[in-house]
């Protein structure tokens, strides 16, 4: 077997003597975990299909593929070997699957923003129904800061750029009304 997870030998143990001296990424995998588990929109039961939900979001698709300029990528886009970055707008609303009492899960909208790339990428943020712009939620280049996840204050408008660090992931979050 390929994964890890199904080995019981060294090649999948962890050496927790060593946790407080990485304390930083100990916190960091748990605030990761703890934001999967309060978005559903992270833990989708069922394949992504692209196609519009129909959930009165105006046909927006469940998942959305963006060159860093905000275009919607093209099957040329993904034939090009030296490209390093791209976009993925996830739509909340358009969970599928109901929750445990058969009742319809909504979750909010994500934007991530991947740079592959030894260098800065400049990405263009889409603008989307039903939000004004978008709130950080993670930055892997903060690492190993504290600061690397949370909210920060400052909202992004859709059609503004973001400098994005090289070899780092950029998660956004739709900010709704003022108080995001």
């Amino acid at each position: 077997n390929n994964n890890a997870y199904c080995q019981d030998t060294d090649l999948s143990w962890v050496d927790w003597g060593d946790a407080d001296k990485h304390a930083d990424l100990v916190d960091f995998t748990c605030a990761l975990s703890a934001l999967r588990r309060a978005h559903p929109v992270f833990r989708r039961r069922r394949f992504l299909r692209g196609l519009p939900s129909g959930a009165g979001d105006g046909g927006l698709r469940d998942i959305i593929w963006l060159t860093p300029s905000g275009r919607e990528m093209t099957e040329a886009d993904w034939q090009v070997g030296y490209a390093r970055s791209l976009a993925v707008f996830l739509n909340g609303d358009a969970i599928t699957e109901p929750d445990k009492r058969g009742e319809p899960v909504r979750d909010e909208h994500f934007l991530l923003l991947f740079n592959a790339h030894s260098d800065a990428m400049r990405f263009m943020l889409p603008s989307v129904d039903h939000a004004d712009g978008w709130h950080t939620v993670i930055d892997t280049a903060a690492l190993p800061s504290r600061t690397s996840i949370g909210s920060w204050p400052a909202m992004l408008p859709g059609g503004t750029t973001v400098d994005v660090t090289g070899r780092s992931i950029l998660v956004l979050r739709a900010a709704h009304g003022a108080a995001g």
